[in-house]
């Protein structure tokens, strides 16, 4: 028996600390996979505390070397929950919110509201209220419409709010489309083009109770190459200029998203945090300099880089059946319900047996989900030791919109979520009970 084998070497996107242990199964921070399964049950989200932290450091420390005016703000949307916000809160990150629901989480875990950034391309007025009642850092705007609401509730309430502006900037990345927010046809923000996001700034200047302290701009998620990150610099500060120039208007926060890619297979090779940092520090730094305005204090906005990897499912395999000349189905107690992404926008994950990861594959299978839905498949081809009912199956790298995406579609409870650190596991979300779907409904009389 191979013990301690990393499991990096079978399936990349597994936690650092993941390795095969005495009795020969899968472990993650000295914790036994099937025996986390059978102790808190499945499907189970199962997070590695300590590879959370470790990529956290590695953000502060890569921009830390690099510029000692900076900011980095965890995207909670990958993963939000009042354990995760106090992890960031610890680790001296800030953190953005996409809606009154994670800024509601953020506050329930005591986060600093200094350090808020909420976002959003539609937010209410009660999102806006409960943000300026909160006493948010800064609120991004997306649009004329939030601007002029938001102006409105901060003058009755006799707040200054300090804002960015969301910016188009008309750079596509390459990536998914449904993942690509910075080109011209987006939802979001403010376009370059046909001087909007100029009209955008002479506004937000004008509005009596918002201070415009920066711009803000993301082009996209599961990205691997820098050079998008050094167009948009460029083209941000030609922006810049063009705003001092006709409207005065000083830049003291230039925030540039995220979008670092994350290890979903073997062929993704996402460029290290430490290049991320110098390629944005060194763009914006130069091209700041070319159109002789001092640079501004830098923010990135990590979510997928800091939490996929961390994470990972494991299932119960439920049955295993063959359709003749066709292919193998595996079908496991979950699915759709718990991972949204392959059926949202064909994302690629890979599997292993957790009990026997090394054992040599036997057959190739697709991995069912359990959901009435032809296209509910977790994996298209997985290779797999003879798989059988009881066994824990673990898809790898679910720590990122795993379950910010669950729901209960066919009446299916949403998992349970572990934290997994030093041999021991904490719940840090519990698992739904069927009384949990129904609570919220009532009778007819």
């Amino acid at each position: 028996m191979l013990v301690s084998v990393t499991m990096s070497l079978l399936i990349p996107p597994l936690p650092r600390s993941s390795k095969v242990n005495a009795t020969g199964r899968l472990e993650v921070a000295g914790c036994d996979v099937v025996e986390l399964a059978t102790e808190f049950g499945t499907p189970l989200f199962i997070y590695d505390e300590q590879e959370i932290r470790d990529r956290c450091r590695a953000y502060m420390e890569a921009f830390s070397t690099r510029s000692s005016n900076f900011e980095v703000i965890y995207a909670s949307k990958a993963f939000s929950c009042i354990a995760i916000c106090q992890l960031m809160a610890a680790e001296g990150l800030s953190l953005d919110a996409a809606s009154g629901g994670e800024l509601y989480t953020a506050l329930t875990a005591w986060f600093p509201p200094e350090k808020i950034f909420l976002h959003g391309n539609a937010n209410t007025a009660g999102e806006l209220e409960l943000a300026l009642r909160s006493e948010v850092g800064h609120i991004v705007i997306d649009s004329m419409d939030e601007m002029m609401e938001l102006d409105r509730i901060a003058a009755r309430r006799g707040r200054r709010q300090q804002v960015l502006l969301r910016i188009t900037p008309g750079i596509e990345a390459h990536t998914h489309d449904f993942i690509q927010t910075g080109k011209l046809d987006s939802k979001f923000g403010f376009a370059l083009a046909e001087g909007v996001a100029l009209d955008a700034v002479a506004a937000a200047k004008k509005a009596g109770s918002l201070d415009l302290v920066g711009i803000h701009a993301h082009i996209g998620s599961q990205i691997f190459s820098l050079e998008p990150y050094r167009q948009t610099a460029a083209r941000l500060a030609d922006f810049l200029a063009a705003a001092r120039e006709k409207h005065g208007f000083d830049c003291r926060l230039l925030d540039l998203g995220g979008g670092l890619g994350a290890v979903y297979g073997p062929d993704d090779d996402p460029p290290p945090v430490d290049r991320l940092a110098e390629a944005i520090v060194s763009s914006v730094e130069a091209e700041m300099a070319r159109v002789e305005l001092p640079p501004p204090r830098i923010a990135v906005e990590p979510g997928r880089s800091i939490v996929a990897n961390a994470g990972l499912t494991a299932y119960e395999v439920e049955t295993v059946k063959t359709v003749a000349g066709l292919r193998n189905f595996v079908a496991v107690n979950g699915g759709m319900s718990d991972n949204l992404r392959p059926m949202l926008y064909g994302a690629v994950y890979q599997a292993l047996i957790a009990g026997r990861p090394l054992a040599e594959p036997t057959i190739t299978a697709a991995i069912a989900g359990k959901h009435c839905e032809s296209g509910d498949i977790l994996v298209n081809e997985a290779s797999l030791p003879g798989p059988v009912p009881g066994d824990i199956l673990v898809t790898a790298a679910t720590g990122a919109y795993g379950y910010s995406m669950a729901n209960n579609y066919n009446g299916q409870p949403r998992p349970a979520v572990i934290f997994v650190k030093d041999g021991n596991a904490q719940v840090v979300i519990k698992r739904e009970s069927y009384e949990d779907l129904v609570h919220l409904q009532e009778k007819l009389e």
